[in-house]
């Protein structure tokens, strides 16, 4: 259509003013896409390099010697045993207190607590706590479980003070798992005339299960890594001895690792990137076992 001389479009200027709108969104949305992948690239380059540098510094330090061998000042005669054995102490003990605790103060707070505006302080605080530094749960561990207490600089406080730094992830995920429990599960549990508590251990927790390892999972990799804790309740970087009962002194593979890359002789780098593969080691082989026994559940569920 032509109007004084000039042609004018007939599409309505809303129409071509969407279609700009929406060719903006799609191109903002493509490089949102490119920056997000690339940050994503630039994070495993650099997350594989680090393991290059590792295994290049610390390959050829690895060997039985030095996993059987106790610490020592010397690059040549230095092991991790002490640290091996107290880890495995360290974490076995910690699981076995957080586990009950966390799981069963995740079932009261998701299927017995009221909606009240204490249970809600109550998860936020707790959730909270998950982002607390660790170093403040080893303040809390000297003086409550070292000092007050009286068991001293042993496996024992050590392990209590790595379930507090846990058990606020443990909750978190467990509560998140049971609120992922579909709501006609228990509508039928109880139609059938079960009771709540029946309900909660044969339906709500074999369902959840899934979701709650991979909470302890996550738990325990980060309890495995930990320094700053097991520094404050006495952790000792070189033990000469194993530890006979949950009340001994004893080490640890961070403990050893943060000791040896402090050391002015050049070796000890190298003795400290082969620790940390022999924790990573450790760490894949507790993932991979707690995995395996996840995925063993969930197939029984589906």
């Amino acid at each position: 259509m032509k109007i004084g001389g000039t042609e004018k479009s007939n599409i309505p200027s809303s129409k071509i003013a969407g279609k700009s709108s929406t060719l903006s969104r799609k191109a903002k949305d493509r490089i949102f896409q490119i920056f997000v992948g690339a940050i994503t690239c630039l994070t495993v380059i650099i997350l594989f390099w680090l393991f290059y540098d590792i295994i290049k510094n610390g390959f050829r330090w690895l060997s039985v010697r030095f996993l059987l061998s106790y610490p020592s000042r010397f690059p040549s005669k230095a092991g991790v045993i002490t640290g091996l054995v107290g880890s495995f102490y360290i974490i076995g003990l910690t699981v076995i207190f957080s586990l009950p605790i966390g799981l069963g103060t995740a079932v009261y707070l998701e299927e017995y607590a009221r909606d009240s505006g204490f249970a809600r302080f109550i998860k936020i605080n707790i959730s909270n706590l998950a982002g607390t530094p660790s170093i403040v749960y080893g303040l809390l561990g000297l003086a409550l479980f070292v000092n007050a207490l009286g068991f001293k600089r042993s496996i024992l406080s050590g392990a209590l003070t790595m379930s507090l730094v846990i058990l606020p992830i443990v909750i978190v995920s467990s509560q998140e798992a049971i609120k992922a429990v579909p709501q006609f599960l228990r509508h039928g549990s109880f139609a059938l005339g079960a009771t709540k508590w029946q309900t909660i251990r044969k339906i709500v927790i074999p369902t959840a299960l899934p979701g709650i390892l991979t909470g302890i999972i996550l738990s325990v990799s980060r309890a495995l890594g930990e320094t700053a804790p097991l520094v404050m309740v006495g952790a000792f970087a070189s033990s000469w001895a194993l530890p006979k009962s949950i009340m001994d002194t004893f080490s640890a593979l961070p403990v050893l690792i943060y000791d040896w890359t402090g050391r002015p002789q050049a070796d000890f780098k190298g003795i400290a990137a082969a620790g940390i593969i022999v924790l990573l080691i450790m760490l894949l082989f507790i993932n991979s076992t707690a995995i395996i026994i996840r995925n063993k559940f969930q197939k029984n569920i589906e």
